[in-house]
């Protein structure tokens, strides 16, 4: 019934997100749908948890309601520090 719920705010465009920004990488994850702001707030601590011990420094999290972002990922492909052929798998992603 929760998915069910979450899968119609998604359609709506009124699921909650956090987005996750780090500058080394220079990247931006999203994580979600979630049904409440409350529970992407709960879950926000595990994946900037995996991000830390993936490396990643100055790590900014801002929790959004809106639609899905066409890319979960998104990676400055300007920066040195990127390799764009080494993918990213965060213990939140499936």
């Amino acid at each position: 019934m929760k998915e069910l719920f979450i899968n119609i705010k998604q359609a709506l465009g009124r699921a909650w997100w956090v987005k996750v920004s780090t500058k080394t990488p220079a990247c931006v994850y999203y994580f979600g749908p979630f049904g409440s702001e409350a529970e992407a707030t709960t879950a926000q601590t595990g994946y900037v948890e995996d991000l830390k011990q993936e490396g990643a420094q100055d790590i900014a999290v801002t929790i959004l309601r809106c639609k899905q972002p066409d890319n979960l990922t998104v990676f400055d492909e300007a920066s040195d520090s990127v390799n764009p052929n080494q993918p990213v798998v965060l213990s939140g992603q499936t």
